[in-house]
This record gives structure tokens, C-alpha cells and sequence, in this order.
């Protein structure tokens, strides 16, 4: 058993609390990874305020990068001192998602309280987005890591665990853009800007950054958005129609906030494809008009982790960072030890960041 220091969760929506927790052993087909850096996504935030329930006390945090330390029996292919990218993405690998090449809608149960490794005494600590990476080590199934090479710093790399895969994913392997589209992408926070990056690998035309923000917007065309409309504008699809008279083909929502989603299909085109990201509170609805969906031949899908296969994606992302043509360094506003771990995530509320890492 390892005693490492983490940030624990106690009660929804109060500060996190860094204290000692306790590590079982891997155990069958598990492996523990000495941390060195964990980005904080909106997602361990939302998690913290009790937005979709959960155990408590919790350990969040899911986009780590680390160390091999040790592995449990009938772990292949990993062994001590290995560089690892450290994920959310538990696969069971035998079940038909699994099989049919989309291990994040993985259809085998994981209970994160009951199979959590994270010990207080007695007590069980809800292990968080299963990985509990706001902490100095983590057990994990080995489903949830990837090979990862040492060139990368680490406050770079943990960011493909979930933010870069997310946006960048929707766009190549959920929506599959193709040259010459027109993409919009609703939001220009972390996952916005992946988003944006990758339909500019993806060979769009035309790349239309909406937000809130004209700064966010300013960012937004130094990852690759060819244009770009402030939100707060009466009726903002109507501007696209001035850059895109017959409408987008793909439209990203990836920020959680549902009235956005009440308005995403008006920046479609016909045959436009809508693609929910961004995830808003357990139990929000958006309304819509199903005639226009209809009538358009609209589409409206889920994108969950950019359905990533970390075997296959991560290796090509990795490549293009070191060409150049993927930006990681860019998506880190700063650096944060895990004792100001509450500072970082007040600054990440603030919607002012794209990605602030704790470095251990």
C-alpha cells in the first residue's frame, strides 16, 4: 500500500482538501503511476460541485501523465519506469463497443466506489472519473494508458489524456470532416480550441470560432479558425451566413451550457451535422424544432472523448506535435502545485484559462 498526498473532496462545491490517502496494491490487470503532472478539466469541476452525483469522499482529476511504479498480475506490454499517458478511458475490451472499435462507450459497468483503490483507514475514496489523479500516484486499469515518449513536457502531454483527444476527436472521428467544409465551433475554451486545430488538419475551408469572448476569438485564429463571431451579437448565425451563405456542415457545441444548444442548429446548413461535446448539468434540456431537423435533413450526435482509441490516435497526435502541426504548449495558462490546487480551480472557473496543470 502507497500513501501519497491528494486533494479530497468532502462535501459538493466546497474547497478541496489536500490530505494523506492510501493506495491498495494493482491488482488483476491494474497498474500504479507515479504522477508528474494532472491538467484540471471542467469536467472534475463540474464532478465537485455535484452537477452529476456521485460518491463522496472523491478524488477527481483524469488528464495525468506519469511513471510506472509497479503493475498487477496479467499486466502486458508495461513495465517499471515507463512513460504513460493516464486517461478516464476504462475499456473492458471483450464487450461489442469494445469490439466494434469505440472503447469510450465501453458497455462494461465500472463501480467507482465500490472498486476504488483510494483508502482513508476504513473508508473508501470514491475513485474519481476512475483514474483519482488529483493526488501524487494513481491505480488504474491498464486499458487507461499510452505509451507516451519523453520529449514531451509533461504539462503538454497530460493534456492529450482529455481535453486535445476530445476536440480534436469529435472533428476527425465523430463528425469526420472532410476538405473543404465549413466547420463551426461553438465555445473557444480548451476543448473549443482542439476543436478548431482539428478541423484545420482535417483540411476545412472555413473555420468559425463563436464565443463570448473577442480575446477567445483572437485565440481561436491562432489555432487555426478562419473567422470568428461574438456570441453576444443579436442572432450570431446570422453573421455566418455572411461567411457561409449555405450554412456550416459540422457544428461543435463543446461548452456545457445548454442554452447554447437551444440555438446550435441554427447555424446548420442543410444536411448540417450538430455535435453535442460540452456537457451541461445531469438533467438540462434544450429545446428544438424537430420540422426544421427534418425538413433540412439535420443530424444531431454525441461525441464522448473524441471516441478515441488511444492505441491509434495518440500515436499520430504525438507526431504532429513534433511537426509542429498539433499545439500543445500553447493550450497551458499556468502552472500550479497541488497545495494551490483551489487557486487553480477558481482560475479555471473563471473561464479564463485554457488549461491549468498541477506539477508535481
Amino acid at each position: 500500500m502507497s500513501r501519497v498526498r491528494a486533494a479530497v473532496a468532502r462535501a459538493f462545491g466546497t474547497p478541496l482538501a489536500i490530505e494523506e490517502v492510501e493506495l491498495i496494491a494493482p491488482r488483476e490487470g491494474e497498474v500504479e503511476v507515479v504522477l508528474e503532472a494532472v491538467a484540471i478539466c471542467h469536467s472534475d469541476i463540474h464532478f465537485a460541485e455535484g452537477a452529476w452525483g456521485g460518491g463522496l469522499p472523491a478524488v477527481y482529476g483524469h488528464e495525468a501523465v506519469g511513471r510506472v511504479a509497479r503493475a498487477g498480475p496479467g499486466v502486458r506490454g508495461l513495465a517499471e519506469g515507463d512513460r504513460v499517458l493516464v486517461t478516464m478511458l476504462r475499456a473492458c475490451g471483450q464487450c461489442g463497443c469494445c469490439a466494434g472499435g469505440a472503447p469510450v462507450y465501453c458497455e462494461t459497468g465500472y463501480d467507482r466506489q465500490a472498486g476504488s483503490p483510494i483508502r482513508q483507514g476504513e473508508a473508501v475514496v470514491n475513485h474519481g472519473l476512475s483514474t483519482g489523479a488529483f493526488a501524487e500516484r494513481v491505480v488504474v486499469d491498464q486499458s487507461q494508458l499510452a505509451p507516451l515518449p519523453e520529449d514531451i513536457p509533461a504539462k503538454s502531454a497530460c493534456l492529450l489524456a482529455c481535453g486535445v483527444i476530445t476536440g480534436v476527436g469529435a472533428v476527425v472521428n465523430t463528425a469526420k470532416v472532410r476538405p473543404g467544409e465549413t466547420v463551426v465551433v461553438i465555445g473557444a475554451g480548451g476543448v473549443g480550441l482542439n476543436a478548431v486545430q482539428g478541423a484545420r488538419i482535417a483540411g476545412a475551408a472555413r473555420i468559425v470560432a463563436v464565443d463570448m469572448s473577442a480575446e477567445k476569438l483572437d485565440a481561436a485564429r491562432e489555432f487555426g479558425a478562419t473567422d470568428g463571431i461574438l456570441a453576444s451579437e443579436d442572432a450570431p448565425w446570422g453573421k455566418l451566413r455572411e461567411i457561409a451563405p449555405k450554412g456550416a456542415d459540422a457544428v461543435f457545441v463543446t461548452v456545457g451550457a445548454t442554452p447554447v444548444y437551444a440555438t446550435a442548429l441554427n447555424y446548420a446548413g442543410s444536411r448540417g451535422r450538430v455535435f453535442a461535446v460540452g456537457m451541461p448539468h445531469l438533467g438540462e434540456t434544450a429545446p428544438w424544432e424537430p420540422v426544421m431537423v427534418a425538413a433540412m435533413g439535420q443530424k444531431i450526435e454525441g461525441s464522448l472523448l473524441g471516441e478515441v482509441v488511444l492505441k491509434r490516435d495518440i500515436p499520430w497526435m504525438v507526431d504532429l506535435y513534433r511537426q509542429g502541426r498539433l499545439k500543445l504548449d500553447e493550450l497551458v495558462s499556468g502552472t500550479w502545485t497541488l497545495e494551490q490546487i483551489n487557486e487553480a480551480i477558481a482560475d479555471t472557473r473563471g473561464g479564463g484559462a485554457r488549461r491549468n496543470v498541477i506539477v508535481f
